[in-house]
């Protein structure tokens, strides 16, 4: 008899941990991880916070001159927060830049950033094994 709860799950292995079938070929250390791409969130929020250092401008002074909360603005700067079109260009006006201008050279600095990434580490392009066998009841 069993000392198992009736409603308890009893697991069986089928071999032991880490064991080998027979035959199969040796497991090869996993490939490295491929390269994320930058988020457009983080890209557009370096461009502002950089545009604001280069002019020498607090947070607080660029915040209420697009009339944004400064915790907000912060969150936009550090790529915490998905801002609407409408919050950027009034971020990006308070910088002295239209909408197209912020966003022209945060695809500028997409390409930058994306040329250095080998075609073959972009998503969508790695693979995966998977070595096991999942039963349910």
């Amino acid at each position: 008899m069993s000392n198992h709860l009736p409603n308890e799950a009893r697991v069986i292995p089928l071999r032991p941990h880490g064991a080998r079938p027979a035959g199969a070929p040796p497991r090869q250390a996993p490939p490295a991880p491929a390269a994320k791409e930058p988020l457009w969130r983080d890209l557009v929020g370096d461009v502002l916070r950089r545009e604001r250092l280069a002019q020498e401008r607090t947070l607080k002074d660029v915040a209420d001159e697009a009339r944004i909360s400064m915790p907000y603005l912060s969150e936009v700067e550090r790529g915490r927060k998905e801002a609407s079109s409408e919050v950027l260009a009034a971020a990006a006006h308070a910088l002295g830049l239209n909408l197209g201008d912020l966003l022209t050279r945060a695809q500028g600095e997409l390409t930058r950033v994306t040329s250095r990434y080998p075609a073959g580490s972009r998503r969508g392009a790695t693979t995966s094994s998977h070595d096991g066998m999942c039963l349910a009841a």
